[in-house]
């Protein structure tokens, strides 16, 4: 979008700058009538609005200055708007992209805090069969196990979200 409004500006300005040339345009206003010495002076004679069109931006030259100075000023306001949504853009993908490198580490860690914890159920599973514990023991490590495991989870989904995010700001489509 801001593209478009750049783009739309600099439009602006040559419009602006176009109008400080005189006009000749082709009207649909001149008739049969139009010819005859008693309204050669008349608002729908065409020597008339000749004569308007050639001489008003002689006329009319500081505001049209000032309109031309005016579409420089936003044209100049479209592209900081333009450079403040590229480096928008590229500050959030910047952030996603480092987000999701953490992610992977930290999904590496909780993965070895997962085996880590599975291979905790064998043990305390031996040791209730041994009668060296509980079976209170027991639960307590499997409810850790799988709180764990949930943590995986959660952090492999915010991985494919910051995947997502990226594809989004990037200009993937999603809406």
């Amino acid at each position: 979008q801001a593209e478009f409004e750049l783009a739309a500006a600099k439009l602006d300005v040559k419009v602006a700058r176009a109008e400080f040339y005189p006009a000749l345009g082709i009207t649909g206003a001149l008739g049969y009538q139009a010819f005859k010495p008693s309204y050669l002076f008349k608002p729908e004679s065409i020597l008339y609005s000749l004569a308007g069109d050639l001489a008003g931006p002689l006329i009319n030259k500081s505001a049209i200055k000032a309109e031309y100075f005016s579409a420089n000023a936003r044209q100049l306001q479209a592209i900081y708007t333009y450079e403040r949504t590229i480096l928008n853009a590229y500050m959030e993908v910047s952030t996603q992209l480092s987000n999701i490198s953490n992610l992977g580490k930290s999904y590496e860690l909780k993965s070895q805090q997962v085996d880590a914890l599975t291979k905790s159920i064998d043990i305390s599973n031996a040791l209730f069969r041994s009668a060296r514990a509980d079976y209170l023991e027991v639960l307590l490590t499997q409810r850790d196990a799988l709180e764990s495991k949930l943590d995986l989870i959660d952090t492999k989904k915010d991985q494919f979200n910051a995947v997502i995010n990226v594809y989004r700001y990037l200009g993937g489509g999603w809406k």
